[in-house]
């Protein structure tokens, strides 16, 4: 059976550099006609889409998932049109290949452009979010990537049927079928296979699911990996924060959705305004469902909190629950941060833009909002029309990936017959 998987999936990885190097010379007409294609067959695919994603959710709860992957792997009327929105949107941005990021002359006459290109055949490995299929897919798309695309055993039938649209896409626009390719089976052994790199077929691995997912691909893969291993998110409350808006992003940080990496899982409190700010804060995450997990001085007083272990301070909980601290001022929210943080996303409520500037210059993580709800750590919320995901690394893409960040880049020299001396 892996001699099978093999095989397969070195067909799959020569089908996708055949793809890559079509669509690397595309035009940009011709890419957006495909994504508006691919977003209007997925409309018109809904009742299949969702039959598909029943079937999904079925076997899921049979097999015991938890209430946020369930939240991921759910797909409704609602979230299919969002789905096509987000194509349509992503078919709107500029055109990231070919547009010149740099150019200057030296001294020797010659001309220097630095132009962005398609890193080439992107792998994507992922669990639950059906979605994915449709945003990393047109995402590689309009980067004029390939792709191909491994979703999890639990959005198998969801997947497919999304994958369907978006080749029915790429035929519209006479682009091969191949450049978003979707692996037809869900054993393991298949991840293994690209995270080899398919012959060197790969050129970049995006992981999107549970830490030990990611942590696989990282320890295994054989060629660059875009990725972060958790999304342990902060939200603090400064002392000089408004009452209101300090209830409001609260609930909307971890409330809106537990399930996804930006939902905040951990709350740190500025002890000055504990008596004003911790009882309207609790109460809010109370009502609508959150368990709080405080410090000693949060349970007592808060009645319904439970004491946090250290464990807490380290959690991505993907679920309504939250741990709380209170804290001495900024820098003791700051070192908190520091010592427990995923360097995905940290949120700052102030009214003092003096807090939040140093807030920003002192957190190393690759996103850090000011007053506002760490929900919006997310491609389509930044104007990128999606992500692949959000990257926590240094190196070449941080924070949301969308078009720009699935390029790299070449010089192009231009001479009037210059030799070197």
């Amino acid at each position: 059976m892996n001699e099978d998987i093999k095989i397969m999936m070195a067909d799959v990885g020569s089908k996708a550099k055949a793809a890559s190097k079509i669509l690397a010379i595309a035009s940009s007409e011709q890419k957006n006609t495909a994504l508006v294609a691919a977003a209007s067959s997925l409309l018109l695919a809904i009742p299949q889409i969702l039959n598909a994603n029943e079937k999904d959710m079925q076997n899921a709860q049979e097999r015991g998932l938890t209430t946020a992957m369930l939240d991921r792997l759910k797909l409704d009327n609602e979230r299919i049109i969002a789905i096509a929105d987000s194509i349509m949107a992503i078919s709107k941005l500029e055109d990231p290949v070919g547009s010149i990021i740099a150019k200057w002359d030296v001294p020797s006459g010659l001309n220097i452009e630095r132009v962005r290109t398609p890193l080439g055949v992107i792998g994507i490995i992922y669990e639950s979010r059906p979605n994915v299929t449709a945003d990393a897919g047109a995402l590689c798309l309009k980067s004029g990537n390939a792709a191909i695309l491994r979703g999890g055993s639990d959005s198998f039938y969801s997947s497919n049927a999304i994958h369907k649209a978006m080749v029915e896409g790429l035929k519209a626009a006479d682009l091969p079928s191949d450049a978003i390719q979707l692996v037809q089976t869900t054993d393991r052994a298949a991840v293994g296979e690209m995270l080899t790199g398919l012959n060197g077929n790969i050129d970049v691995i995006v992981p999107r699911g549970g830490a030990s997912l990611v942590a696989r691909v990282q320890n295994d893969a054989r060629v660059p990996v875009f990725a972060h291993l958790e999304g342990i998110c902060h939200l603090y409350i400064n002392e000089n924060a408004n009452l209101n808006m300090a209830v409001e992003i609260a609930l909307n940080s971890k409330m809106r959705r537990t399930g996804i990496c930006g939902a905040a899982e951990t709350l740190l409190l500025d002890e000055k305004i504990v008596d004003s700010h911790l009882a309207p804060i609790c109460s809010a995450l109370i009502a609508a469902g959150c368990k709080i997990r405080g410090d000693e001085r949060v349970v007592k007083l808060i009645e319904d909190a439970k004491l946090a272990t250290n464990k807490d301070w380290s959690t991505e909980y993907l679920d309504a629950i939250i741990s709380m601290k209170i804290v001495k001022n900024i820098d003791a929210a700051i070192a908190h941060i520091e010592n427990y943080s995923s360097h995905h996303t940290e949120a700052i409520v102030s009214d003092d833009s003096k807090a939040a500037k140093k807030f920003f210059s002192n957190i190393d993580s690759a996103i850090l909002l000011h007053n506002a709800s760490t929900q919006f750590a997310d491609g389509g919320e930044f104007g990128m029309g999606a992500e692949i995901g959000i990257a926590t690394g240094k190196m070449h893409a941080r924070g949301p990936v969308g078009v720009e960040q699935l390029t790299s880049f070449k010089y192009l020299v231009h001479g009037n017959g210059q030799v070197r001396p």
